[in-house]
């Protein structure tokens, strides 16, 4: 698609429902959709860093697919998390080739939150795999993670679906990929669905009002797939698919609308 608009992806919190993006992702590039700049929060950020530092798109799905939990997987002793998170960590920068920030194929912030003063961090400096690290450390779950003597958790606690931080990539057109949102929350069925659950309905209450600020919204049909399961990945994928092929058409309008209108201004 030949379009004069920056257009950049705000890839969404949502825990294993993340994997959507994935879907999101392959589509747009089919339909030849150049991105300029992508962004995530929470597992958003772990794949919008896998994008970013050049892996294909299918070799994401086949990653998500069939990657064992106990290659990533190490619990301990609660303290701070019920999981270190070393082995993710490793997994990640394994992932992401160990690059840096600049060494991206396209722009790429990372959002994470400051727990100790309750501010949003946007992370587009050093070690990708660091700043993963720290966007996906779920409250209680995984241990936080330390950059520059701040203790960072999870990016969703405080900006499930990082709008502002594509735009600030130079983004014309920011594209924001929801895959929090449902009718009925799934059935909570141990400590970690409680923990994730609760989390979730805090940022859902906080997103609502900051959804206007994109210019385009897609919401994957994930009905009432937990964000803990590790079993219906290859379905999240493919609602990711099929919401991208849906909006596609309306998509192309939009941005043809907004490139328009900002012609006219100039």
């Amino acid at each position: 698609m030949v379009s004069k608009m920056k257009l950049g992806v705000a890839l969404g919190s949502g825990g294993t429902r993340g994997f959507a993006h994935v879907g999101v992702l392959q589509v747009l590039e089919e339909a030849g959709f150049e991105l300029h700049a992508i962004a995530g929060s929470s597992m958003g950020a772990l794949i919008a860093s896998l994008y970013a530092t050049g892996a294909p798109v299918h070799h994401m799905e086949q990653l998500a697919t069939h990657l064992p939990i106990a290659r990533w997987m190490d619990v301990t002793f609660p303290k701070m998390g019920l999981v270190t998170g070393v082995k993710l960590h490793e997994l990640i920068k394994i992932l992401t080739k160990r690059k840096t920030f600049d060494q991206c194929k396209i722009p790429l912030a990372v959002v994470a939150t400051d727990l100790e003063l309750g501010e949003r961090v946007v992370l587009t400096e050093g070690f990708v795999h660091d700043a993963v690290r720290a966007s996906i450390a779920i409250p209680g779950i995984f241990v936080p993670h330390r950059i520059n003597q701040r203790l960072l958790i999870d990016g969703g606690v405080i900006d499930r679906v990082p709008i502002h931080a594509t735009r600030s990539l130079g983004a014309d057109f920011v594209l924001a990929v929801d895959v929090g949102l449902f009718d009925r929350l799934p059935p909570v069925r141990h400590v970690f669905d409680v923990i994730v659950q609760s989390i979730d309905i805090m940022e859902r209450e906080i997103f609502r009002h900051r959804i206007l600020d994109a210019d385009f919204v897609i919401r994957p049909e994930l009905a009432l797939m937990s964000s803990t399961t590790f079993h219906g990945i290859a379905g999240a994928i493919e609602a990711g698919r099929d919401a991208a092929r849906k909006a596609i058409p309306e998509l192309r309008e939009k941005l043809a609308s907004v490139e328009e209108a900002a012609r006219g201004r100039s």
